[in-house]
């Protein structure tokens, strides 16, 4: 392969890898977000514990962000199956628990509110966690 062809591909590659991540985060924004506020309305509406509302959050917005990007992100277009699904639940166990801790980490320890301390932990897991677990791991081909 000449250098010409080389860069071509690199580029390609850069450029491919640059809109998944985008479109990953845009599946995760609209995830999280749902995630956010039934974490809210737990807490200031139904009065639960932080945890609990962490964990009713979490499922809600780990489906709605894994049927986008299982469909729209990564174009996996083959039908859900048990090994993906098994995949892809140990990775919401994974991310609520590291969302739980660095929640109430920052919130007792900093003094912080909780839902700063939620969007700051959010942002650490999703890039560092789930997408990566996402990316080569459950919907890889």
């Amino acid at each position: 392969m000449d250098q010409v062809s080389e860069a071509k591909t690199l580029t390609e590659t850069i450029l491919y890898n640059v809109i998944l991540f985008s479109k990953a985060q845009v599946s995760a924004f609209i995830g999280g977000l749902l995630d956010i506020l039934i974490m809210i309305i737990c807490v200031e509406v139904f009065s639960l514990n932080l945890v609990l509302a962490i964990t009713l959050g979490g499922i809600f917005g780990a489906v709605v962000n894994f049927l986008i990007n299982k469909y729209w992100t990564f174009k996996n277009e083959s039908p859900i199956n048990w090994t993906q699904s098994i995949k892809f639940v140990s990775m919401v166990i994974g991310s609520i628990i590291l969302k739980s801790i660095g929640t109430l980490l920052l919130t007792d320890l900093l003094l912080l509110d909780y839902k700063l301390s939620r969007l700051i932990t959010d942002a650490f897991v999703c890039l560092g966690f789930n997408f990566l677990l996402q990316k080569f791991w459950i919907f890889n081909k």
